[in-house]
């Protein structure tokens, strides 16, 4: 006789279940500043994130969404970033308002939770634990884990797998195009929150399966 299906929620983690931008934006700040370029401030960096940290340091130095850094430049700021993040990872980075009640909900209803993130595991794992998150996740899928990252649905597919839950019982949360169109083309279900890093408008023109305010009102719209 087959049980019930496991029933799953995959999480990003930037912009979804933490707000980091303020640690992100003073390490990439003080890269420019070692290779000589003007910093961007943390507003227009906080919409830099989203696409891994090699996306977020070429946005930074050429200042455009789409922008491609001279080679050795970008190297040199990769490099910096790195270093500066690591020594200031989770000096301002908090969990947004309900995030910590809301995986104690879930994971108290039997649901199996993964985090999927763009943000390299040398990152993702001590963030995770300082903040005490990490004991709610039974599955975590680092930009690094794979050879892709978001928007490829295969980081999903493999949280998933290792979660051993079925796509139509797992739904994914994210913040960005990059997370609600690898949920898409993995085939699952997929909610967006309106505080992220993404301007809202958008995503909602995507027509996400739901756009929510808050972490907390994520429960109604899964089965108890």
């Amino acid at each position: 006789m087959t049980g019930t299906p496991r029933r799953a929620v995959l999480f990003d983690l930037d912009g979804t279940l933490v707000d980091s931008a303020p640690d992100i934006a003073a390490a990439a700040d003080r890269a420019l500043a070692d290779c000589g370029v003007p910093g961007r401030g943390i507003e227009r960096i906080r919409g830099y994130i989203g696409g891994g940290a090699e996306r977020l340091i070429h946005r930074c130095l050429t200042d455009r969404l789409d922008g491609v850094a001279e080679r050795a430049l970008f190297d040199a700021a990769f490099a910096a970033f790195f270093k500066h993040y690591a020594a200031d990872l989770t000096t301002r980075t908090q969990p947004y308002p309900g995030v910590i009640e809301t995986l104690a909900s879930l994971a108290a209803r039997g649901y199996r939770l993964g985090c999927v993130t763009n943000k390299p595991a040398r990152f993702t794992t001590p963030l995770l634990t300082a903040l005490a998150l990490a004991p709610y996740f039974d599955a975590v899928v680092a930009g690094d884990t794979l050879p892709v990252k978001k928007p490829d649905p295969a980081p999903l597919l493999h949280a998933m797998t290792r979660l051993g839950t079925q796509v139509a019982t797992t739904t994914m949360v994210g913040d960005s195009m990059a997370d609600l169109n690898a949920a898409r083309a993995a085939g699952m279900r997929v909610l967006c929150v309106s505080y992220g890093y993404s301007p809202t408008a958008r995503l909602a023109d995507h027509a996400p399966d739901a756009l929510i305010d808050r972490m907390p009102d994520l429960l109604p719209l899964l089965p108890a």
